[in-house]
Parts: structure tokens; C-alpha cells; sequence
């Protein structure tokens, strides 16, 4: 990091040299920029990527994801095949996909199975539009998990990655046969991330998940059944501010921030600010490997 640093200084030292002196000089702090941002992209791509303009907004939120730390955390690197689980509105699509384009890697998002019905197919189609820009994203590979799904790989997969998710599998009754899936799929060697909101080991946990809460024990055993080596747990999403026992679940903080309707029972005194002051959920982030044979 020093030497993208000292680059850094550099390149901007020399765009306020060059930036008073006519056209032809910002022609040539223009292309000082450019290179100093290929030199990023070479020696640190996750940072590049991280700073992409596409990101937009979505910004905003990597104090509360720690996307760097999460992905370096798991093992990112360049050249990866990359399977990210039910990635919704794509949050970390708009880094794994341009990450892997930019570094000789696949990304491979596990949509809803079509078979599930219609608004599933839309749904994954829908999301194959969003990151149709193959400049950017590179060529987004869709495979499908489901109760019924077929294997989602067999051995082809570096990481599967999967963000808050491990309730919506035990919600729907087939969070085992997720995890063989993932097993299946990964080479030998092969890691699977999970971040998902904590449920103390103190209070109960509920078979269907309904709050959005897991226990850290809960998820182990599951892997731990599908035949994968724990590795190491890290506190990189942790927020000791949720108490996870809210009205709506972990749909209660944000970015759901679900609040009652004015009609609805406890809305009188519902304190909207005390769940946007927590932030967003308390999450583990675990990381399991798949022996090697």
C-alpha cells in the first residue's frame, strides 16, 4: 500500500503543477491520472474495483459490509472462479463480477431455480439485465439453487460466498442441502464465506429462522454436516449496539428499517430513530474449507 500511496501523491502533485497551465498541460495531468489508476488497478484491483465509479450510492454502506476486509478475510484473489449465493439487488455483484473481469476470474451468481415459479425466472432475469455491461462486469454466469435444483457445480469453484442468507435456506427447509450443494461445487481446497446476523447461543433458536437470526453454532453444524473443515471466524461485521430481539426482526434496522402502519398494534410508540441509531445488524463472518482429498 505504500508504493500505491506514493503513487498516488505523486500523480495529484502533478495534476496541481499542470492544472494552471493551459489545455495542453491538463491533456497531460489527464493522462497522469490515467496511469496512476492502471498502476491501482495492477498492484491493488480489489481497491480499484472498490472505488469504481459504477458503485454509485451503494458506498455509502461499505462502513457497514467492510466489503475489503470481508473479501480479504475469505481469500479473494485474482483469477478466481467465484460463486456468490442469491446475490438480491447485487450489492456485492458490483464488486466480485468487475473484480473477476479485471483479474482473469469467473463470477457465477446462484439465482433463484426458475422451476420455483414465474417471478423467480423474472427475478433472475431481471438481475442478468443489471449487469449486462460486459465492460464492467465481465461475462455474470447464472446457475440456479433450489429445494429441487440440479448440482450447482461440480468441483469447478474456488469461493462461494454467501451474504446474509442462511435464514431464507432454513426458512424454506433445505439450508442442508445448500450446503451440499456448496460442498459439491467447490474444488478441493476450496472455501466458503458466510456472513450471516447473529443470534446469541443465549437465546433460542427458532428452526424457521423467522427474525433473520442464526446462531454461529447453528451454521457450523450445517457445514460441519456437508463435510467442511471450520477455518476461522472473524468480528469484521460485528455491531455489539444489536440486541437482535426487535419488533420486525433484522428487518427492523437498516437498510430495511421496516416500521409499523398506523393502525398496526405498538405503532403509537414505535422509535424509528432508536433502530436507524443501532445501524445495521450484528453479522459473523465464517469462513470453512473443503478438505483436500
Amino acid at each position: 500500500m505504500k508504493i500505491i500511496t506514493s503513487t498516488l501523491l505523486i500523480g495529484s502533485a502533478a495534476i496541481l503543477t499542470l492544472s494552471a497551465c493551459g489545455s495542453k498541460v491538463e491533456t497531460e495531468a489527464e493522462k497522469t491520472t490515467e496511469t496512476v489508476m492502471e498502476i491501482v488497478a495492477e498492484i491493488a484491483p480489489l481497491d480499484a474495483v472498490l472505488a469504481g465509479e459504477w458503485r454509485g450510492e451503494q458506498k455509502a454502506r461499505d462502513v457497514f459490509r467492510n466489503p475489503k476486509e470481508t473479501l480479504e478475510f475469505f481469500g479473494l484473489e485474482p483469477g478466481q472462479t467465484v460463486l456468490e449465493i442469491f446475490p438480491g439487488g447485487g450489492w456485492y455483484t458490483n464488486i466480485l463480477a468487475p473484480y473477476a473481469a479485471k483479474t482473469g476470474g469467473t463470477y457465477i451468481a446462484a439465482g433463484f431455480d426458475p422451476a420455483l415459479g414465474e417471478r423467480y425466472a423474472a427475478s433472475n432475469q431481471r438481475f442478468l439485465d443489471k449487469f449486462s455491461d460486459a465492460e464492467i462486469y465481465g461475462d455474470v454466469e447464472q446457475r440456479f439453487l433450489g429445494p429441487d435444483s440440479p448440482p450447482l457445480g461440480a468441483g469447478d469453484v474456488d469461493l462461494v460466498l454467501s451474504f446474509r442468507n442462511v435464514h431464507s435456506w432454513m426458512r424454506t427447509n433445505y439450508a442442508d442441502k445448500a450446503f451440499a450443494e456448496f460442498y459439491a461445487a467447490l474444488k478441493p481446497g476450496g472455501i466458503l464465506g458466510i456472513v450471516e446476523h447473529r443470534l446469541p447461543e443465549s437465546m433460542e433458536q427458532d428452526p424457521k429462522a423467522g427474525s433473520g437470526y442464526v446462531q454461529v453454532s447453528y451454521t457450523k453444524a450445517l457445514a460441519k454436516e456437508a463435510g467442511f473443515e471450520f477455518v476461522e471466524a472473524s468480528e469484521i461485521n460485528a455491531n455489539a449496539k444489536d440486541s437482535a430481539d426487535h419488533p420486525y426482526g433484522v428487518w427492523t434496522l437498516p437498510p430495511s428499517s421496516r416500521t409499523p402502519k398506523e393502525d398496526e398494534e405498538g405503532a403509537a410508540d414505535f422509535d424509528a430513530a432508536k433502530y436507524l441509531a443501532i445501524g445495521e445488524s450484528d453479522r459473523y463472518t465464517l469462513k470453512f474449507r473443503k478438505p483436500v482429498q
